[in-house]
């Protein structure tokens, strides 16, 4: 039996299906360390500007503790919540390794100390890759020679796809120490739930024209996110500049760009266009299941989850080369297009392209459906095996 800890900022709604399926292993004992449980009831969340409450189970089906702190459970950074004791559960806890998700909390840095101090195997997975963060020349140089110090600690590392691979041997971490454990979701539940039937229903209720196409954004309403983008390739889809374009765009997210869009928006006098707002959990598979083409078009993406959910529901997707699932995930031509970021005539091009029939945005999602059913909890199981198995404290 291995007893194995999972050091965690807080609940997160795409973990807990993964959680359960850990510890429905028998030979594996996995507590969660939480250091807050602000996402287990209502918070204001700043990237969708609003406050929000997850209607998914996070806390079932595996056990876990929230770690002692003061101050501020509501946020967490490098020090907030000051958290206190992480040193005693480690000891009490009798567990073989300590499993670290990122390593920008004090608590995550100092469970390292206290592991490698007791022998313990320390496991790490963090979303970075090289284009996930813009920093100045002095704090790269800076970032470097700290985290090639903290990685010499680190007896394996839980990659999330190519790009977070490419992003530690960057740093000189030996290719062995390395082992995949894809940044998945839940595909079963979305796959149950993002169904033609209930994709027909929404398109119904939204009063739009099921012969039309439709495209999708699914995200904070954020800067770095890039909607601008897509409003302004979804522009040149007019035939005149003038008259609306054929195809729907639906907008489904919150955020500090919101009210500008719709100005934009209302100026033109399109009825084409439509914002859905924050949508929890239950009813983003039927946003997904109307769509026929999503776009994540965000500058300095870690991954990009929604990536995975809407291609568990069969549609063609394009992301831009800054998305971090798109190495893995999005096979240029083949399941949807990968963009260069802020590339805006690319971004039209293949748009028009792939709502001209609706033939062809079957087809690249049905390619969406086959790539991500093999991107899933079982391979991220095995490749946390892997690593408890392969790294020597």
């Amino acid at each position: 039996m291995i007893r194995l800890a999972y050091i965690v900022s807080h609940p997160i709604q795409y973990q807990a299906p993964l959680l359960r399926r850990i510890a429905a292993e028998p030979d594996i004992d996995l507590t969660a360390l939480f250091l807050s449980d602000f996402s287990t009831r209502k918070y204001r969340d700043k990237g969708f500007g609003q406050a929000i409450a997850w209607d998914v189970d996070l806390l079932s089906g595996y056990d876990s503790k929230v770690l002692r702190a003061w101050g501020d459970a509501d946020n967490v950074g490098l020090i907030q919540p000051f958290t206190i004791g992480i040193e005693e559960e480690l000891r009490a806890g009798r567990y073989d390794a300590v499993w670290l998700h990122g390593y920008a909390h004090h608590a995550q840095l100092r469970a390292l100390v206290e592991a490698k101090r007791r022998g313990l195997k320390v496991l790490l997975r963090g979303e970075s890759h090289a284009a996930s963060s813009r920093r100045s020349p002095l704090k790269r140089v800076v970032k470097r020679q700290v985290l090639t110090r903290l990685f010499r600690r680190v007896d394996a590392f839980l990659a999330i796809g190519s790009a977070n691979r490419d992003y530690y041997l960057s740093y000189g971490v030996e290719p062995q120490k390395i082992f995949m454990m894809p940044y998945a979701v839940d595909n079963a539940r979305f796959q149950a739930t993002a169904t033609a039937e209930r994709g027909r229903a929404l398109v119904r209720s939204l009063g739009l024209d099921p012969s039309r196409p439709v495209i999708l954004y699914a995200s904070k309403l954020q800067t770095r996110k890039r909607p601008w983008d897509l409003w302004r390739a979804y522009s040149m889809l007019s035939t005149d500049g003038r008259d609306e374009p054929k195809p729907y765009l639906l907008y489904v997210g919150d955020g500090e760009e919101r009210a500008a869009l719709e100005a934009a928006v209302a100026s033109t006098g399109w009825r084409s266009v439509r914002f859905a707002g924050f949508q929890n959990q239950t009813t983003l598979p039927d946003y997904y299941a109307a769509c026929d083409v999503f776009v994540l078009p965000s500058e300095r993406e870690p991954w990009g989850l929604v990536v995975n959910e809407v291609m568990n529901a069969g549609k063609a997707v394009i992301v831009s080369d800054q998305v971090g699932a798109a190495r893995d995930l999005v096979e240029d031509g083949v399941n949807g297009f990968v963009v260069p970021v802020g590339d805006v005539e690319t971004l039209a091009d293949r748009l028009r392209w792939v709502t001209s029939d609706r033939a062809i945005a079957r087809g690249m999602g049905e390619k969406s459906l086959t790539r991500i059913s093999e991107w899933d909890y079982e391979a991220d199981v095995d490749g946390l095996r892997q690593a408890i198995a392969g790294s020597r404290p």
